[in-house]
C-alpha cells in the first residue's frame, strides 16, 4: 500500500509536503539534492511515486549521473519510472541512452505503454535508426497499441525522417481518429522530402476535418509556402491566421514574417513586424536577414541598430544578415564593428557565422583578414571552403583560389556545384578560357556533378567575354535546360564588347521575351549601337522604352568613410560635400589631361557634341564617390567604392589613372567583379 493511501501512517503528512516541493521548481541541483536527502532521512527513498517526481525535476539539470545514480538505487522500480527515464533522456536529446533504457526496461520485463513508445520512437527516429524503429512498430501491433493515435504520430515522423514518406503516409491513413499532432506529423514529413504542395494540401484537409491547426502547424505550412514561393495559398493563410486570432502568437507572427521576406514581400513583412505586440531576438534577425537578402541592405543595418537600441544582443541569424549588408555597401568598418559585438570565438566554431565573415571581408575586397578568418575556423565544412575560392575569385586572387581548391582535395572535402561556380567564376575574371573548360570538365567527366544553369552562365560569360561569340551561342544552344536571362544577358555583354549587334539583335529578342519588363535589355542594345556610331538605331530603342514606360536603372556608387555609407547617383548635387567633390573632379581633370587622358566619349549614350559627353562622364556616380573619398580620407587609406551597375570603360580608364596621380589605392566593386586600382594598374589587367 503506498504512503498516499494511507493518511493515517505518521509519514504522510511530511510525504506530501516534500511531494508540493516536488511540484514547484528548483533553481539548482543543490536544491533538488536537499529534498532528496528529506525523502532518505524520513524513510521514503524507495517511494516510487515521490521518486518519479524527483527524477523528472532532475532532468531539469540535465545532470544524467545524478539521475542514474538515484534510478538504479531504486529497489523495485515500476513502468511509470522506466517512462520517466526513456522520457527525460530524450528531452536532453540523448537518444542513445533514451533506447539502452528502453532495452533495459524489457530485459527487466516490463511491457512498454502506450507513453514509452512515443519517445523511443523519437529516438529512433533523431537518429534514423530504420531497423530498430521496424523493431518497434511490430511491437507495438502485437501489443496493441496500433490505434494509439499518439503512438501512430510518433511512427509516422519515424518513417518520414527516414525517408520512407510513403509508408508514413499509410500509417497516417490508418489512425482512425487523427488529431492536430497527427497532421502536423505527416505535414513535416511531406515538407521534408521536398513535398511542399502537397503539405499545403494536407493543411486544407486538416482545416476540412474542423480540426484547429496550433502554431507550430501553422509554422510548418508557413515554410511550405516560402520554399515554393507560393504567394496565393501563403496569403491565404495570412488571412486565415488573423482572422483566428493567432496573429498575437509571437512564433506565427515571425513565421509570416518570414514567408513574406521570402517572396520579396518587404512592405508586408515590416506591417506585421511594427505590430508585434512583443518582439524577440528571432523576430528581429528574420527581418534584418529579410532586408538584406532583398537587397535592402542600409534598411538592414537602420534594423540592426535599431534592435541594439532595445538592448538585444544579436544573435548568429541577425549577425549574418548584417555582415550580408555590410558585404553588399561595402561597408568595411560597419562590418568589423558588427563582428566586434560577438565573442571572436564564436566566428571560430560556427562555420555559418565565419563563412559570412569571410563573405564581408572579401566583398570588401580585404582578402588578407578574409584568410585569417577562413584559417582560424575549426572545423571547416564544404561551405566554408567554397566562399574562400568564391572570395579569392571574386578579388581577383586566381591562382590562390586554385590553390585553395587543391587544399579542399587534399583535405578529402569533396566540391559541389559552389565550387566550380568559384573556380568558373575566377576564369572569368581572369580571362582564363582553357583554364576554365579544364574545370568545367573536371566536375562534368570527372567527378559526374550536373552542371547547373550557373555553370553554364559561368561558360558563356568566360567565351563571351574572350570573343569565342559563336561558340557561347552553340553552348546556349546545347544546354539541357532553358536559358534564363542571366545566360543571355552574358552573351548579350559579350557582343556589346565585341560590337556583334547582330547576335545582339538575336539575343535581345529572347531577353525581351523572358523580361519585356526590364529596361536594361533595351539600354544594352542602345549601348551597341551607340559604341558603333548607329545613334539612330540608339534613338529607335530609347523611343520603344519611352512608349512602353520603361526607365534605366540609374548609376548608384556606395562608400564608406568612418563607419557611415554615402550614397551617390550619376550628377548627384545632394551630397553636402557636393561644392568641394565636383572641385576635387576639376582638379584632378586637369591632372588627368595633363597624363594623356582622353574621355572615352563612345561611352555616351547620346549623338550629342563631345564637349557634352564629356560632362556626363565626369559625373558617373563612381568617379563622385571615388572624389569624396580623396577628400575626406586620409591618404594612407583605402578608398572602396560599390556600384550597383558595370563600371563604365571611361571610368575605368580614369581612375586607374586617379590611383596613379594621387599615389592612392582604390578598389570598386560592381556588378561583376573588383576592379583594385594601384600605381596606374587594375587587377582586373582590363579584361572585362
Amino acid at each position: 500500500m503506498g504512503i498516499f493511501t494511507n493518511p493515517s501512517s505518521p509519514s504522510f503528512t511530511r510525504a506530501l509536503h516534500i511531494k508540493d516541493r516536488f511540484l514547484q521548481s528548483f533553481d539548482s541541483l543543490k536544491q533538488l539534492k536537499h529534498v532528496h536527502s528529506q525523502l532518505i532521512r524520513i524513510g521514503l527513498d524507495q517511494e516510487n511515486y515521490l521518486l518519479n517526481l524527483l527524477l523528472r525535476s532532475s532532468f531539469d539539470f540535465k545532470d544524467t549521473r545524478y539521475t542514474r545514480l538515484v534510478f538504479h538505487q531504486t529497489h523495485q522500480p515500476n513502468v511509470f519510472l522506466w517512462n520517466t527515464m526513456v522520457r527525460g533522456l530524450v528531452s536532453i536529446d540523448c537518444f542513445k541512452d533514451a533506447i539502452a533504457s528502453y532495452a533495459s526496461m524489457r530485459r527487466e520485463g516490463f511491457s512498454p505503454t502506450g507513453f514509452t513508445f512515443p519517445f523511443v520512437l523519437k529516438a529512433c527516429a533523431r537518429l534514423l535508426d530504420f531497423r530498430l524503429g521496424l523493431k518497434l512498430h511490430s511491437q507495438v501491433v502485437k501489443l496493441g497499441f496500433c490505434c494509439d493515435v499518439f503512438v501512430n504520430t510518433s511512427l509516422v515522423s519515424l518513417y518520414a525522417k527516414c525517408g520512407y514518406i510513403e509508408d508514413a503516409l499509410k500509417v497516417f491513413d490508418d489512425i482512425p481518429n487523427k488529431n492536430v499532432v497527427s497532421c502536423t506529423a505527416i505535414i513535416t514529413g511531406l515538407i521534408g522530402v521536398g513535398k511542399c504542395r502537397e503539405a499545403i494540401d494536407m493543411f486544407r484537409k486538416l482545416l476540412e476535418m474542423d480540426l484547429v491547426p496550433d502554431s507550430f502547424t501553422l509554422v510548418r505550412v508557413l515554410s511550405a509556402c516560402a520554399v515554393i514561393g507560393d504567394l496565393k495559398n501563403g496569403e491565404w493563410i495570412d488571412r486565415y491566421i488573423s482572422e483566428s486570432g493567432m496573429s498575437r502568437n509571437v512564433f506565427v507572427t515571425t513565421s509570416l514574417v518570414d514567408f513574406h521576406a521570402k517572396c520579396g514581400n518587404m512592405e508586408r513583412a515590416r506591417l506585421l513586424f511594427d505590430e508585434m505586440g512583443e518582439k524577440d531576438i528571432v523576430s528581429w534577425s528574420t527581418m534584418i536577414q529579410g532586408y538584406a537578402s532583398n537587397g535592402l541592405p542600409k534598411q538592414a543595418l537602420e534594423l540592426f541598430h535599431n534592435m541594439l537600441d532595445h538592448d538585444l544582443k544579436p544573435d548568429c541569424f541577425a549577425m549574418v544578415g548584417a555582415l550580408s549588408a555590410c558585404a553588399r555597401l561595402g561597408a568595411l568598418e560597419l562590418g568589423e564593428w558588427a563582428s566586434s559585438l560577438m565573442n571572436i570565438d564564436e566566428f571560430s566554431i560556427n562555420p555559418v557565422l565565419g563563412t559570412a565573415l569571410i563573405d564581408m571581408y572579401a566583398k570588401c575586397g580585404s582578402m588578407t583578414k578574409a584568410y585569417d578568418v577562413f584559417k582560424g575556423i575549426r572545423a571547416k565544412d564544404r561551405v566554408v571552403w567554397n566562399a574562400e575560392i568564391s572570395g579569392l575569385a571574386l578579388n581577383g586572387h586566381i591562382p590562390a583560389a586554385f590553390a585553395v581548391f587543391g587544399q579542399m582535395q587534399k583535405y578529402g572535402i569533396p566540391p559541389d556545384g559552389n565550387t566550380f561556380v568559384g573556380l568558373l567564376c575566377g576564369c572569368t575574371h581572369a580571362g582564363l578560357v582553357n583554364e576554365g573548360r579544364q574545370y568545367f570538365n573536371i566536375m562534368v567527366r570527372i567527378l559526374s556533378l550536373a552542371p547547373t544553369i550557373e555553370h553554364y552562365g559561368c561558360m558563356v560569360d568566360l567565351l563571351s567575354r574572350a570573343g569565342l561569340l559563336d561558340e557561347a551561342h552553340q553552348l546556349i544552344k546545347s544546354m539541357p535546360m532553358e536559358a534564363n536571362a542571366v545566360v543571355w544577358g552574358s552573351l548579350l555583354g559579350g557582343c556589346r564588347l565585341h560590337r556583334d549587334t547582330q547576335l545582339a539583335e538575336h539575343v535581345l529578342k529572347k531577353l525581351v521575351e523572358l523580361e519585356p519588363w526590364n529596361a536594361g535589355n533595351y539600354v544594352q542594345l542602345s549601348n551597341i549601337y551607340s559604341a558603333s556610331h548607329k545613334w539612330d538605331d540608339a534613338e529607335n530603342v530609347r523611343s520603344l522604352m519611352g512608349e512602353r514606360g520603361m526607365t534605366k536603372l540609374r548609376g548608384c556608387s556606395w562608400i564608406e568613410v568612418s563607419g557611415i555609407v554615402h550614397e551617390f547617383l550619376v550628377g548627384d548635387t545632394s551630397h553636402p560635400l557636393s561644392e568641394g567633390i565636383y572641385s576635387k573632379l576639376s582638379e584632378l581633370d586637369k591632372d588627368l589631361r595633363a597624363a594623356g587622358y582622353v574621355p572615352t566619349t563612345e561611352y555616351v549614350l547620346f549623338d550629342i557634341e563631345d564637349e557634352e559627353k564629356e560632362h556626363f562622364l565626369g559625373c558617373h556616380s563612381e568617379k563622385l564617390a571615388v572624389a569624396f573619398g580623396l577628400i575626406s580620407t586620409g591618404p594612407a587609406e583605402v578608398i572602396r567604392v560599390v556600384k550597383n551597375l558595370r563600371v563604365c570603360g571611361d571610368c575605368h580608364e580614369a581612375i586607374k589613372l586617379i590611383s596613379k596621380i594621387t599615389g592612392r589605392e582604390i578598389i570598386v566593386r560592381d556588378t561583376n567583379r573588383f576592379h583594385c586600382f594601384s600605381g596606374g594598374a587594375c587587377s582586373c589587367k582590363d579584361y572585362w
